[in-house]
């Protein structure tokens, strides 16, 4: 039997008849030689107001419990998505992370997949049913229940399609696909047909609306990925290994991410070992750092910068004080009024000019650089929130990504 993924976002589900409309888009896409597994994302924004919720209880609400109360959100509409399809003659089964066999490591909030055991699914699927499974979530080896992180149903989604040795992993959202930049910000942004893997990772990375690790698992595993409307028919874009010759060598993209803040430790001293006892303790605790930049030595002191998520700060600095005042810096700083904007595209470093057009594009638009950071196929500059829209809006004209 070939099997097909669909998953379907908050917004696709956020009330009784947008999860009617969903049923019946997925009844419509099972046949008799093809069996369909459903990955929902909780309805709406409940999942900001389960977290709202928690801090009202709780000054600093135990990370256990938190997962375990968002992990609500997923059931709730996991429920009600195959209550639906099965009001309409097209039998359906709801299952939990637990049930389907998602298996996660111990970190709570951003844990990450360690093995997926799909055989209840299979199970579903060889008795005619539609599988519906929770996305978002999972359990380790200890029975306790963690989240993904934030767009961690698309890694589900992905994960499964691997693991069932799924044609396709279909991604439907409210918008038509993946854009040059978000129609929101840029209303002229152009729907693209098809990308590629690496260009994607990169987007998603840099903000684009898709979780890093589920383009990660599709690139791994081959796993086409189609990104749709839950709305419209239009077709999409497909994101899989081989993009067409014509879009090598250009910028594909500028993506933005407003979830940004950099923390600066002051007058640290140079010498080895340093930089690793700042970041340790923050990858043990989960905090991934992006960008970091280490300023020259001056009488053996230097400034060393570094980004992380907006929404990790409080878990940040109370790791990097200690540190700090350890090795006898002379302080601690941080900004969380900032944003990264990129440009994405295969082939920029080893072609002229990129660089320069987007450091002129921004200057012209009276945007600050704040840091620069690179990849082979991107170049990103973090910036001041207040100034991200008009910085994409600026890189989406000087690149002309408006035009086909």
């Amino acid at each position: 039997m070939a099997v097909i993924v669909q998953k379907y976002g908050g917004s696709s589900l956020a009330d009784a008849e947008r999860v009617r409309g969903v049923a019946q888009r997925i009844a419509a896409s099972r046949g008799a030689d093809t069996g369909v597994v459903v990955v929902c994302s909780a309805m709406g924004d409940s999942t900001d107001d389960l977290l709202a919720l928690s801090r009202s209880v709780a000054k600093a609400p135990v990370e256990r419990e938190v997962d375990l109360l968002l992990s609500t959100g997923e059931i709730v509409s996991c429920a009600l998505v195959a209550m639906a399809l099965n009001d309409m003659d097209c039998p359906a089964v709801s299952l939990t992370g637990l049930q389907a066999g998602i298996q996660t490591e111990s970190l709570h909030g951003k844990a990450r997949i360690s093995e997926v055991a799909p055989d209840r699914i299979r199970t579903e699927l060889d008795a005619g049913r539609v599988a519906v499974v929770c996305g978002f979530q999972g359990v380790t080896e200890e029975q306790e229940v963690t989240t993904l992180g934030r767009g961690g149903s698309d890694t589900t989604a992905v994960a499964l399609a691997a693991a069932l040795g799924a044609e396709r992993c279909e991604i439907y959202t409210d918008v038509e696909g993946i854009f040059t930049a978000d129609p929101r910000i840029v209303p002229d942004a152009r729907k693209l047909d098809e990308i590629d893997y690496e260009e994607m990772l990169e987007l998603a990375a840099s903000g684009a609306k898709m979780q890093p690790r589920s383009i990660e698992l599709g690139e791994l595993y081959n796993i086409p990925i189609l990104v749709a409307s839950t709305f419209s028919e239009a077709p999409g874009t497909l994101i899989h290994r081989e993009a067409g010759m014509e879009v090598r060598s250009k910028v594909r993209g500028v993506a933005s991410d407003t979830n940004v803040a950099k923390v600066t430790v002051l007058g640290v001293p140079d010498r080895p070992g340093i930089a690793a006892a700042f970041f340790e303790p923050l990858a043990v605790a989960g905090v991934s750092v992006d960008t970091i930049v280490q300023n020259t030595s001056v009488d053996n002191l230097t400034d060393l910068s570094f980004t992380v998520a907006r929404t990790d700060v409080e878990k940040t600095l109370p790791l990097v004080r200690p540190v700090a005042q350890e090795i006898g810096a002379r302080g601690v700083t941080h900004d969380e009024a900032l944003a990264k904007v990129s440009v994405v595209g295969t082939g920029m470093q080893n072609s002229p000019g990129y660089a320069s057009t987007m450091f002129r594009a921004l200057a012209a638009a009276g945007v600050n650089i704040e840091m620069i950071t690179t990849s082979e196929i991107r170049i990103t500059c973090i910036v001041s929130d207040e100034q991200s829209a008009e910085a994409v809006r600026a890189l989406h004209r000087a690149f002309e990504l408006d035009l086909p």
